[in-house]
Formats: C-alpha cells, sequence, structure tokens
C-alpha cells in the first residue's frame, strides 16, 4: 500500500502573486468600519459647532476606501509592490536599552508631570527629553524648539480643535 502524500491546497491561478489584493481587501474592511462608526458618532450641531467630531475620520474612512479600490486595480492590471532592499542593520549587535530605557523615563515623567505643571511644560520636557535620548545634543537649540513646539501644540489642540489639555500654572498666561 502507498503511503499517501497530502496534497498543498490549491490559489486559482489568478490569485498567485497577488499577494496585495489581501492588503487592499484589509484597507477596504478598515473604511468600512472607520465609516460606520463615524456616522453612528451622538453629537449635535449646537454642541459642536460646524465640524463635528465624525469629520476627519469620515475623511479617513473615504480615504481608505479610495486607496483600497486603487490598489486592487493596481494589482489585478498587473502592478506589483517594490520588493524590499532590506536594511542596513547589524542583526549581531546588541539592543540599545539605553535608549529605550530613557525614553521610557521620558513617557513616564510626562505622565506624571502632565496634571501638575500642565501640558506646555510637560511636553517641552517630553520633547526635548525624547530629541536627548535619540542623540540630539544641541544644548541650546533643543530645548527652544521643544518649548515652542509644545506651545504649539497646546495652542492647536486647546484653541483650534478645542480639546481641553491641562495648562498647569500657565493657564491664566496661555
Amino acid at each position: 500500500m502507498k503511503p499517501t502524500v497530502p496534497t498543498k491546497p490549491t490559489v486559482p491561478t489568478w490569485l498567485r502573486g497577488r499577494s496585495e489584493l489581501g492588503v487592499g481587501a484589509l484597507l477596504f474592511l478598515l473604511g468600512v468600519l472607520v465609516l460606520t462608526d463615524a456616522l453612528t458618532l451622538d453629537a449635535t450641531v449646537a454642541g459642536r459647532g460646524p465640524v463635528g467630531p465624525a469629520t476627519v475620520p469620515l475623511v479617513v474612512g473615504c480615504g481608505l476606501l479610495a486607496v483600497s479600490v486603487l490598489l486592487t486595480v493596481d494589482v489585478l492590471r498587473g502592478g506589483r509592490g517594490e520588493a524590499e532592499g532590506g536594511e542596513d542593520v547589524d542583526l549581531t549587535a546588541p539592543a540599545d536599552w539605553r535608549t529605550v530605557l530613557l525614553l521610557a523615563g521620558v513617557f513616564l515623567g510626562f505622565a506624571v508631570l502632565i496634571g501638575p505643571v500642565g501640558f506646555p511644560v510637560a511636553g517641552a520636557l517630553l520633547f526635548w527629553g525624547a530629541a536627548h535620548a535619540l542623540g540630539s545634543r544641541h544644548l541650546h537649540r533643543d530645548p527652544l524648539i521643544a518649548a515652542g513646539l509644545s506651545l504649539l501644540t497646546y495652542a492647536v489642540f486647546d484653541r483650534l480643535l478645542g480639546v481641553p489639555l491641562p495648562g498647569g500654572p500657565l493657564m491664566g498666561v496661555i
């Protein structure tokens, strides 16, 4: 009696070499999910103003649907993704735990400080600390950029988008 050899699952010939169709399907499902969730948000016009909480999810959901359709059409016409060239990484080198731990400490410090000192100060420390942990050593420039970026982020979220962020002691000044 001959031993039976398990057969490989057969893939239709038109699907061979078109794994990008799976990415297109995933993007399509994600777009439908985002649109469905955005359309079920409950917000009255009087309470939200002219641009509501569903605006950005609607734009993102439509963008996901458009990209999924364009990707699917491209793949079906014979388009192929470019093969990954790889990164110039030495896989034998040890992990840089110092940087990882510094970044974790900076994020933990931000989480602890945002309540007492507010977002502008805690955000500036976060941005400066992350830049320092990642290797920037510009002692005069980095704190200024971090403070400016933190104040800009605070202004955009708190003033323009209406997302309240804790101001801390600077609440009356900003």
